[in-house]
């Protein structure tokens, strides 16, 4: 072991593709993750474990992450030290790991084979039936949709898919299920994350899109190269691409495709089919006659579906137990990646009907004196204008509060009177200190939560500026009065948030209130 590696830098790129096309999981010996505590490099260490690969890791602290690791058996070191990875003959590393990290440079120093996540990802498609779910939000969600319908609708190889998801399923017999699993069945469901075009790599059955709403713009650089990047994602595809058309960026990327792949195109919508013009070939699935009752908290539609997908004509029933015409999108979504799986379109309606939400998507985090605490996990614009629009139509009468914590200071330069905007649909609002994630602050100076604050248009719901989170949330806590809704909102930790705000109302109002 040498001392004198932390001095040097390793050039990493996570758009190359480490294994080839005959390579499978079984070939990787001992496989070591830096940062294994983060949402998707825990799902694929676990997934790993349960094939049987050797698995290690480490990170900066613990969390619910690492302790469920360690439950499973996987070792986990906390701090990142160059004798973590002595022995192990790849070394798996995400985006947020810089190149001067201790453990990269004695990895290089050994001979190991340092890759991206997106690279264990792309080997675990290997032999399998993949569907993808990229865009700029409603990955998740779509994705747990997804590989729930087929976990309590599918039948024979569909009912025990393999899903690499982002966050924690919500079962409808109250269970929980993470977001890694190895299953028995030929189809794997997993989120395909754009942030840094890493997901050029795959080469699924399916790619779905939900959006290409410009995102990551310090990576991309401008619209158009984001852009470009799900078009060569989409291209990728074997057999489907499944795209929302009601998202102008998703519908110029559907028209940018070679024909050849627009042909093999499925959009799906709000829009009449003569409103939306060319469409390069794809067919079109229009959602219609959303029923969604005010205060009723479900989503109520139907799917006009051609022929072409679902081999008749179809005029298929779907009911939400989740709320909002953005859930009617990703609900669509899954079941048209069912139905192309082999799933009859009426299995895949009923088994949605079920789904309870993903983790920190529109989650009920308690009542307390009439007070309804949501955490959620929206921290793009359209996201939270989505779920603020979603809270009016499920609570029509309540003063909604909303305490946001921005994450990422590139995130928050670029977007911030579009946050501003979003927030707006609001009656309350307080803006926390950002969450910097991979980010410096001393790289973004002048960025901090008042830049959505100054960007809000006047006449627009005021925004208030607390630095820190749990004062926040004790302000908001005590400014609710019974009736009203508070969302804790971000991708960040203030999702740790909400059981503070609760502790402060049963302070307030007695825990029996």
């Amino acid at each position: 072991m040498s001392s004198t590696h932390d001095a040097q830098t390793v050039t990493l790129d996570p758009t190359t593709a480490q294994f080839d096309e005959q390579q499978t999981v079984a070939d990787l010996g001992r496989t070591h993750f830096i940062g294994i505590g983060g949402a998707g490099m825990s799902v694929l260490a676990e997934m790993l474990h349960q094939h049987h690969v050797p698995v290690d890791g480490s990170d900066s602290q613990r969390g619910p992450k690492t302790d469920r690791l360690e439950s499973l058996g996987i070792p986990v070191e906390i701090g990142q030290r160059v004798g973590n990875v002595q022995g192990a003959r790849v070394i798996v590393y995400s985006s947020a790991i810089k190149p001067s990290n201790p453990e990269i440079v004695e990895a290089q120093a050994q001979g190991a084979h340092i890759v991206h996540r997106s690279d264990i990802l792309a080997l675990l498609m290997h032999g399998t039936r993949a569907v993808t779910v990229a865009g700029a939000h409603g990955k998740t969600t779509t994705s747990a949709m997804l590989a729930h319908i087929l976990l309590h609708g599918g039948e024979g190889a569909l009912a025990d898919p393999s899903y690499a998801i982002g966050g924690s399923i919500q079962g409808p017999d109250g269970t929980v299920l993470d977001g890694g699993h190895a299953g028995t069945g030929d189809v794997l469901v997993a989120e395909a994350d754009e942030s840094d075009g890493s997901f050029g790599k795959y080469r699924p059955t399916i790619a779905i899109v939900t959006n290409a709403e410009a995102d990551h713009l310090d990576h991309y650089g401008d619209e158009a190269h984001y852009q470009r990047a799900f078009a060569e994602h989409m291209s990728h595809a074997l057999d489907h691409v499944i795209v929302c058309a009601d998202d102008s960026s998703a519908l110029a990327v559907l028209r940018a495709l070679d024909p050849a792949d627009g042909a093999r195109a499925i959009a799906y919508g709000t829009s009449e089919r003569s409103a939306l013009g060319d469409l390069n070939g794809a067919q079109y699935v229009h959602i219609v006659a959303e029923q969604e009752q005010a205060g009723s908290g479900s989503e109520q539609f139907m799917l006009d579906i051609p022929a072409a997908v679902a081999g008749e004509e179809l005029v298929l029933p779907v009911a939400l137990a989740v709320p909002g015409l953005h859930n009617a999108r990703n609900a669509t979504a899954a079941i048209l990646a069912a139905i192309e799986l082999g799933m009859p379109a009426q299995d895949a309606a009923r088994a949605a009907s079920t789904f309870l939400g993903a983790a920190r998507r529109f989650q009920i985090r308690g009542t307390v004196g009439g007070v309804t605490v949501v955490d959620d996990y929206a921290h793009h614009p359209t996201e939270i204008g989505a779920l603020l629009d979603a809270a009016r139509r499920r609570y029509p009468d309540a003063t909604i509060h909303v305490l946001f914590q921005p994450h990422l200071f590139s995130r928050t330069r670029f977007f911030a009177p579009q946050f501003a905007q979003a927030l707006a649909k609001a009656d309350d609002v307080i803006v926390t200190g950002v969450f910097p994630a991979r980010e410096r602050q001393e790289d973004f100076p002048g960025v901090d939560a008042h830049t959505i604050a100054d960007a809000a248009a006047e006449g627009a719901t005021p925004i208030d500026v607390v630095e820190d989170m749990a004062t926040a949330a004790q302000m908001v806590a005590m400014r609710a009065k019974p009736g009203d809704v508070i969302f804790t909102v971000g991708a960040g930790d203030i999702t740790t948030m909400g059981p503070v705000i609760v502790h402060v109302l049963e302070a307030h109002h007695g825990k029996d209130a």
